[in-house]
């Protein structure tokens, strides 16, 4: 048990049957009140941020989820299909279940699973991965007095801005937190 007090970013804890991960957290403590904990938490089952608000001594069962490096195998469809790289097992991971991370996946992506009991909660990419450039414009020569971008679509189908030095072809590194252009790849 944990008491919300207690609780940080990064913590993972259950609460109405739920399953969530702390964001941020403000303690906010008055002279003649208990202390109030503000929380931004993500709900690990589907991804949705929420706002609680809980007393000081509200406790929680903290909760452990395991990872596992897993690489992308291929798409079945309606769902992924990864293999766990140490005991070559198989699991499928329905498309729905990672719609953001669909902008990033590519053949052989190695990734991190995260399960808790066995229920696969989804997965957490690496910060930055390199993709091929499928479509871009050329830039436009003297249009350079200020940092110029463009749009560029890569090989997943995500549309970011990137210099206009950038061609078709082009590797490009993109951050996955924020899908932004990072570096030539």
């Amino acid at each position: 048990m944990i008491q919300a007090i207690d609780l940080k970013p990064g913590h993972t804890f259950e609460h109405e049957g739920n399953l969530y991960a702390v964001l941020d957290i403000l303690h906010n403590k008055t002279a003649m009140r208990k202390m109030i904990c503000k929380t931004k938490v993500k709900n690990l089952r589907t991804g949705a941020i929420t706002e609680f608000s809980f007393s000081g001594d509200d406790k929680f069962n903290e909760i452990h989820p395991d990872k596992r490096k897993m690489q992308y195998l291929y798409d079945e469809g309606d769902s992924l299909v990864f293999m766990d790289n140490e005991s070559y097992d198989q699991v499928s991971i329905p498309k729905e279940n990672l719609k953001w991370e669909l902008n990033f996946i590519t053949a052989n992506l190695e990734v991190e699973v995260t399960y808790f009991e066995k229920e696969i909660l989804g997965i957490v990419l690496p910060p930055k991965v390199t993709l091929l450039v499928t479509k871009s414009d050329p830039g436009v020569k003297g249009d350079t007095a200020t940092r110029a971008l463009k749009p560029a679509i890569l090989e997943t189908g995500l549309e970011i801005k990137v210099p206009l030095f950038v061609e078709e072809g082009d590797k490009v590194v993109v951050k996955t937190d924020t899908g932004a252009y990072d570096s030539r790849g």
